[in-house]
């Protein structure tokens, strides 16, 4: 592992870059996530091509935005300034939950760039949450935040007692303002104009929740979809050697520009 700090469009940025070979590989984390998230998938394809994951703004050991741009397509352009930073012409780009939409975004900002984007359980179309579902938890964590949103992270975090721990310890850590604050941009997240740009190779990994009208792969013309069950909202931790499995067979079917 190789951590080196970048600068972001809104502040430094922290990158773990390593590995050589082949197409390299970015990986966007969650809300309240941070490149350790990613660490079974980097030591698996690390053997044989090069794997980078970034600390998106607000998170891990990046600095919050000194312009307090928490946006979706804020996220994005920290995704850019990684890839710019390091050389980045052309990589498969993978995304989870807030970091798949970032993905996307980015992806439908600059197609020529991505040569592969893989969404694991990513955000959905914010358009489609009625108010009545999303006004009482915003509500509830202004006013009760620790007690909603530990709990909101427990129900989603899955049956793995380790895992669940761990999650809940990377919640805590991550500042109250960050994960408000990008909670806001999730739902109200509009995925339409990047899809309709962005028409490179793409496959989202799901858990089953996420296989509804509101889903990305479900949205205009659909795209290929894979749904894991028995696992929470972090396939990647859960059940690492299948999610491995899954980006193996994606990175064979793309082709990137030579």
């Amino acid at each position: 592992m190789t951590t080196t700090h970048v600068t972001g469009p809104a502040g430094s940025l922290m990158v773990d870059d390593a590995g050589r070979g082949g197409l390299p590989v970015l990986f966007a984390h969650s809300l309240a996530g941070n490149t350790r998230h990613w660490t079974a998938q980097l030591q698996h394809l690390r053997v044989s091509r090069r794997a980078i994951a970034l600390d998106f703004r607000g998170h891990g050991k990046s600095e919050a935005p000194r312009n307090g741009d928490y946006s979706i397509a804020g996220m994005a352009a920290d995704i850019g300034s990684a890839a710019d930073s390091l050389g980045l012409d052309q990589f498969v780009l993978v995304g989870h939950s807030m970091g798949g939409g970032a993905a996307l975004v980015y992806s439908g900002a600059h197609p020529e760039r991505v040569a592969g984007l893989l969404l694991v359980d990513p955000i959905g179309d914010g358009k489609q949450i009625a108010d009545s579902e999303s006004q009482p938890l915003l509500q509830a964590l202004d006013s009760n935040y620790d007690a909603t949103i530990q709990g909101y992270w427990t129900g989603i975090a899955g049956a793995n007692s380790t895992v669940r721990e761990r999650l809940l310890a990377d919640l805590r850590a991550t500042p109250r303002e960050t994960v408000v604050r990008v909670f806001r941009e999730v739902l109200r997240f509009d995925p339409d104009p990047a899809l309709d740009r962005y028409t490179g190779p793409k496959l989202s990994v799901v858990t089953p929740y996420n296989d509804a009208a509101f889903s990305l792969h479900r949205l205009g013309k659909g795209f290929p979809h894979t749904v894991v069950d028995g696992t929470g909202h972090w396939i990647q931790l859960d059940k690492p050697e299948e999610l491995n499995h899954l980006l193996d067979e994606f990175l064979s079917t793309v082709r990137g520009q030579r």
